[in-house]
């Protein structure tokens, strides 16, 4: 069974930078109701239709983005909320984010951010989470056990591996053969991305590949200033 889309609302009224973001969110695979306008965006939220994150504009018509998250809070206190504004004033950010937002993003904004962000949330939210893998699968010769931190090769003893490894072992395998960027890695797995946890992953990554080392056919590409690769040839 294939692991359910996420489904976003996204609110805003720039016609030229929604047609952007929503193009970019899509191709990123995720489900995108887009509302231009606040009041049409209330009878969504009111409506009972279910969301799993939430993308809004402050500045909109009739209805503005805080109006909308302080509506969306009173049904639901978990789903991630993120707010865009052209609005740069420290009491405007306070505002947004003491009605229960996740972060505030000023415009311009980067769309990687704000993918990398929708990812961050989706899964600090739990979306997905009894569809991941946890137990013992194949990975070329080795079994990966997570739940017991355990990586076996051909059926000898297993090595026993930390936490942070067994994690990043398996965010790895989850994206097999897909580019998966050091930004997105550390936010998912240390919940913040900066140089000195960057120097942190590239030890974590040198430990996986040599407890990955007896299958010739595993490899840990890395894609130099980007992220990682990782492969299993058949």
């Amino acid at each position: 069974m294939s692991a359910p889309v996420p489904h976003l609302l996204y609110v805003e009224d720039d016609e030229s930078l929604s047609y952007v973001t929503r193009d970019n969110l899509e191709r990123e695979g995720f489900q995108v109701t887009h509302i231009t306008d606040g009041r049409e965006a209330l009878k969504a939220i009111q409506s009972g239709q279910k969301f799993d994150l939430y993308i809004l504009d402050v500045m909109l018509p009739e209805v503005d983005g805080f109006e909308l998250a302080t509506e969306i809070r009173k049904r639901d206190q978990e789903v991630p909320i993120i707010f865009l504004s052209a609005k740069t004033m420290r009491e405007d950010r306070l505002k947004g984010l003491k009605i229960g937002a996740d972060d505030y993003m000023v415009k311009p904004f980067s769309i990687e951010e704000l993918i990398l962000k929708v990812h961050v949330f989706l899964r600090r939210s739990g979306f997905g989470e009894p569809n991941r893998t946890t137990g013992r699968v194949p990975i070329g010769k080795y079994w990966f056990d997570y739940n017991n931190l355990l990586l076996s090769y051909d059926g000898e003893e297993g090595e026993t591996l930390t936490q942070k490894e067994a994690d990043l072992l398996r965010l790895l395998n989850e994206h097999r053969n897909q580019l998966v960027k050091r930004s997105f890695i550390l936010e998912t797995i240390w919940g913040k991305n900066d140089y000195f946890l960057g120097r942190s992953l590239d030890v974590f990554i040198s430990r996986l590949r040599k407890y990955l080392s007896r299958d010739e056919r595993i490899k840990i590409e890395n894609i130099h200033g980007v992220g990682f690769k990782f492969r299993v040839d058949a």
